[in-house]
């Protein structure tokens, strides 16, 4: 298949540590950790090896803090789900996972997970905050008769 991204980087984030591949060699995978400067270091290798692209999966909450320090950076960031990655044919590691991320985005297969912008977000949460308000209402009364 032909390569879509070429300066591309596959992450394969977790919670104590976060896998990164630049290429397909394992030379061209490193271990960083999740502290800020941990972060920062991450950022700062991507832009001395010409990487402006990076797919990653995304992970608990654990890819929020590394998402906005590769924006902040000037990187784009391609978020994905965990379910276009799950079909490798080899036993999984974080080291294996990484590479698999980066090649299938380079290859351009792995579509990118709706990320709303900030006013969206704020309403996604009072109407979220307001249906858990609605519920607890529902519940007071019930809790009051069984005292």
């Amino acid at each position: 298949m032909k390569i879509v991204n070429t300066h591309c980087a596959g992450i394969d984030v977790g919670s104590r540590s976060h896998y990164v591949a630049i290429g397909q060699s394992d030379s061209d995978v490193r271990e960083f950790g999740v502290y800020a400067e941990d972060l920062k270091e991450l950022s700062n290798w991507f832009l001395d090896n010409g990487i402006n692209s990076v797919a990653m999966e995304s992970t608990g909450n654990y890819w929020q803090n590394l998402y906005v320090e590769l924006i902040n950076s000037g990187i784009q960031v391609v978020l994905i789900s965990g379910r276009f990655t799950k079909n490798m044919n080899r036993k999984k590691t974080d080291v294996r996972d990484c590479q698999w991320i980066q090649k299938l985005h380079s290859l351009g297969l792995l579509p990118s997970s709706f990320l709303p912008d900030s006013s969206t977000e704020k309403l996604r949460t009072l109407c979220r905050h307001r249906a858990n308000m609605i519920d607890l209402k529902a519940d007071a009364p019930n809790k009051m008769q069984n005292s």
